[in-house]
């Protein structure tokens, strides 16, 4: 009977304006409650002045969600329809990551999202997820779906829409002495309001991605100073923290190999952003900029370096090389090895750097041991060292010990993989060899109750930027400059944390590279 009654009250024609204001009260309440308590938390306000401000974003975000609901609406009638339940669907599902991951849905959060294959997204699919989305979005969607509505004239949509302006101008007007809080927090609060969050936030990066596709900008020409045969391998680690390699003091032996290997350097270093694209433009590039320079890559080949590129991973810059391989070429070219791993990634080097037609070879490495959410798919059973493990985030967040076993397998298993290259590029005498390791960015395991990577730098926590950086060269290739244990170092000396810039730097002197866009402070040998 009451199924009967709901369906004849559905059946009963609204005005648009009831319709708008319905919709607006439910993203309210259904997808907003992480706003509201952030705001409650994070402001100084004392109680009267902590009442005022919520009901002020509450009149505002009513008024702001109602004016986009009737405009949708009344200009694209059944699109607006389809629209408006689009949007409470992908409205749950931003709740459901907010309040499972601690996400905060901003710039870098869609950057992410842009940047992630499906190998990967389907880490993330959980019927928790599911029951989560079918329990916020179902009704709201079938209601803007079948609800019928009565439009009105334009006449009264200008009214509506002109009321709302006046609205919230005057609110904001009352609220400008919070105009300081609000920008220092702007980012938390923009990445937690729904639908808003993900809507800006698309466009700002489409915008950029549209603005990215022009071409690079060429650096200054430069040259090969010399004829010795050598070769440079630039392994880009994926979400590897500094703070569970044994090299940087972790109470466990997650690098049983390296930790023998005595030619090895270690250094402390932090990235320069917490996602992938951010930290790989950085690792490549000759200084932090917004603009895209001419990549480490792409410039070497153009000076007259074999370079080659192999990954298992995503969200890079534009590379322009002659060999860029991905994991479905490598899986081709070596059918006997296990695709399923980064191993692949090393698969044949020596051969490889051994019929180089060219005296100088530089192959970097992208890989994707340490990436979440599923890091005990990441590497084979003969490394769970570790256990019981999570098989992925959403089970370690009950469990954070397992989730912290299964990120320490990918730790030893990537100490094997680095290691096997050293001894590789050791046992080349003919030629002088490099091994340069370095992380994109690291990783949180659950402190604070914050998972995985991508928080904005000024809210992230050091283990999502401080990051591994590990240099092998072989005898007598290149002499370091020392430490100088402060972080402003004299001249000729390194500071005591680097930064992903000094990648660029270092590789040109490795490979005797002779070029304007070099900068010996960025460079880690003499």
């Amino acid at each position: 009977m009451r199924l009967h009654n709901m369906m004849k009250l559905l059946r009963k024609p609204i005005s648009l304006f009831a319709f708008s204001c319905i919709v607006s009260i439910a993203t309210l309440l259904l997808y907003n409650i992480p706003f509201f308590d952030y705001v409650i938390n994070n402001t100084n306000e004392n109680l009267g002045g902590k009442i005022f401000l919520m009901a002020s974003l509450v009149v505002i975000m009513l008024v702001v969600n109602f004016m986009m609901t009737y405009l949708v609406m009344f200009l694209l009638r059944k699109g607006g329809r389809i629209l408006l339940a689009i949007l409470s669907v992908i409205n749950a599902t931003a709740v459901y990551f907010i309040l499972t991951y601690s996400v905060i849905i901003d710039e870098v959060t869609i950057k992410n999202v842009f940047n992630t294959r499906y190998s990967e997204a389907s880490g993330f699919f959980s019927w928790s997820l599911w029951l989560f989305i079918i329990a916020l979005c179902v009704l709201p969607a079938l209601y803007c779906l079948l609800q019928p509505v009565v439009f009105g004239k334009a006449k009264k949509m200008a009214v509506y829409c002109g009321s709302s302006l006046a609205i919230i101008l005057a609110v904001l007007l009352a609220n400008i002495n919070q105009v300081l809080w609000i920008g220092q927090h702007d980012t938390e609060l923009g990445g937690l309001l729904q639908p808003w969050s993900y809507l800006v936030n698309t466009i700002r990066v489409t915008s950029m991605n549209l603005a990215k596709q022009a071409e690079e900008i060429k650096l200054p020409d430069g040259r090969i100073t010399d004829n010795e045969k050598t070769v440079v391998v630039l392994v880009i680690g994926e979400s590897a923290r500094k703070a569970n390699f044994q090299l940087y003091g972790y109470q466990r032996d997650t690098n049983p190999l390296l930790s023998k290997q005595p030619e090895l350097k270690v250094y402390q270093a932090v990235s320069c952003g917490t996602y992938t694209t951010a930290g790989v433009k950085a690792i490549l590039e000759p200084q932090e900029s917004g603009d895209l320079y001419e990549l480490l890559p792409n410039y070497a080949f153009r000076t007259g370096v074999d370079v080659s590129w192999r990954t298992y991973n995503w969200g890079e810059p534009p590379i322009h090389i002659d060999e860029y391989l991905n994991e479905k070429d490598l899986a081709k070219k070596y059918p006997d090895v296990d695709k399923a791993y980064d191993g692949l990634l090393f698969a044949g080097l020596r051969e490889r750097i051994e019929s180089s037609q060219k005296n100088k070879v530089l192959i970097v490495l992208h890989t994707r041991t340490s990436h979440g959410p599923n890091y005990a798919e990441k590497y084979p059973k003969e490394f769970e060292v570790y256990k019981p493990v999570a098989e992925n985030v959403e089970e370690g967040e009950k469990n954070v010990e397992r989730l912290v076993n299964a990120y320490d397998n990918t730790i030893r298993y990537t100490d094997f993989l680095l290691n096997g290259l050293i001894n590789t590029l050791r046992s080349m005498t003919d030629w002088k060899s490099a091994m340069i390791f370095i992380s994109d960015h690291g990783e949180s395991l659950g402190e604070n109750k914050v998972f995985m990577h991508g928080l904005p730098m000024k809210l992230a926590p050091k283990v999502q930027y401080e990051i591994p950086f590990l240099v092998w060269t072989s005898e007598g290739f290149r002499n370091y400059k020392p430490t100088s244990g402060k972080q402003d170092a004299q001249e000729g000396e390194l500071p005591a944390v680097l930064e992903q810039h000094y990648i660029f730097h270092s590789v040109l002197n490795l490979l005797s590279i002779q070029s304007p866009a070099y900068n010996k402070d960025y460079d880690i040998f003499l």
